[in-house]
C-alpha cells in the first residue's frame, strides 16, 4: 500500500446526471486520471484506493480502480446530490494534487479454467468491470458484458468487448433491469462477475434458480461505507457464511453465495 499525493492529469465529466426513484439523484459521472506510478504498477482488477476529498470531509472515500495506463490510474465516479467528497473531487483541475492510498483489498480472481466470462454491470458498476475486462482480454478469454443503465447515457466500452444493453426506460437495447438478461446468458459461461447496487445483488441471490445462477460461480464487488480502508476501524464489517468479514480487507470481492444478504442493511 502506498500513500501518495497524486497529480491530476485530467478530470472531466463523462455522463450527465439523472434522477432515480430509489436512490439519491446523480449530478453526473466524472473520469479522473491520476499520476501515481507505485499504485499503477501494483493495481489489480477489483481493488480500490482511498481518496482524501477535501477539508470538509473527515474520512477518505473508497473508489474502485477503473483503468491503468503506464504510471497513471483512472477513477470513474458518480457525484450524487449532497455528496461533499465527490463534489470536491469533481472540482479538481489538471495539475492539482489529490492525496490517495492503495491499492487496497482483494480483487477479482480469474480461474485458469474460466475461458468464457459474463460481466454484469449495473450503472456505475461498470468502473471495476472495465478494468477486469481489459485484463481478461490479454489472456484470450471470451467476454460478454451485460450493461444496465437508467437511460441512453452510457459509458463507452471498447469494441473488443461484446455488449448487451438494457435500460430502465427502454431507450437503448432492451427495457428492464440487467438481471432480466441473466437467464439467457448465464448457462453459456464459466464464470460470472458482477458490480452494481445492493438491490441487484439481492435479486441475483434470491432468484438464483430463475436467473440460471444456481451452481454457477459468481463474484461480486461489494460497496459499503468505509472508514479507514485498511481493516482497523471495523466500520465495513459484514456477516458471511464464514463469519464476520471486513469489506476493505477481505473484500471488496466476495462470492455471491458467501454473503448473508438478509443481515445487510438496505
Amino acid at each position: 500500500m502506498k500513500l501518495i499525493d497524486a497529480e491530476v492529469v485530467d478530470n472531466h465529466q463523462v455522463l450527465p446526471g439523472h434522477r432515480h426513484a430509489h436512490f439519491r439523484g446523480i449530478l453526473g459521472s466524472w473520469l479522473i486520471w491520476l499520476n501515481c506510478p507505485d499504485i499503477a504498477r501494483e493495481a489489480k482488477p477489483g481493488q480500490f484506493v482511498m481518496v482524501r476529498c477535501g477539508p470538509e470531509t473527515t474520512l477518505p472515500r473508497p473508489f474502485s480502480i477503473h483503468q491503468t495506463n503506464g504510471d497513471r490510474i483512472a477513477l470513474l465516479y458518480a457525484v450524487r446530490e449532497g455528496g461533499q467528497g465527490t463534489s470536491w473531487l469533481a472540482g479538481r483541475k489538471a495539475g492539482a494534487s489529490v492525496s490517495i492510498f492503495g491499492p487496497l483489498g482483494n480483487g477479482f480472481i480469474l480461474p485458469p479454467t474460466a475461458k468464457n466470462l459474463l460481466l454484469v454491470a449495473g450503472g456505475i458498476g461498470i468502473a471495476p468491470l472495465y478494468f477486469l475486462a481489459q485484463h481478461a482480454l490479454k489472456s484470450n478469454r471470451t467476454i460478454m458484458l451485460l450493461y444496465g443503465t437508467v437511460d441512453r447515457n452510457r459509458y463507452p466500452v471498447s469494441p473488443e468487448i461484446e455488449v448487451v444493453a438494457v435500460t430502465e426506460d427502454g431507450s437503448v437495447g432492451e427495457k428492464g433491469f440487467v438481471t432480466d438478461l441473466l437467464p439467457r446468458f448465464a448457462e453459456q459461461v464459466d464464470q460470472v462477475f458482477a458490480c452494481g447496487p445492493m438491490p441487484m445483488y439481492r435479486d441475483m441471490f434470491n432468484r438464483q434458480r430463475e436467473l440460471k445462477l444456481e451452481d454457477r460461480p459468481v463474484q461480486i464487488s461489494l460497496e459499503v461505507r468505509m472508514g479507514c480502508g485498511v481493516g482497523v476501524c471495523y466500520g465495513c464489517t459484514v456477516k458471511t457464511k464464514n463469519g464476520l468479514k471486513q469489506v476493505c480487507k477481505d473484500g471488496p470481492v466476495f462470492e455471491l453465495d458467501e454473503v448473508l444478504w438478509d443481515e445487510l442493511p438496505c
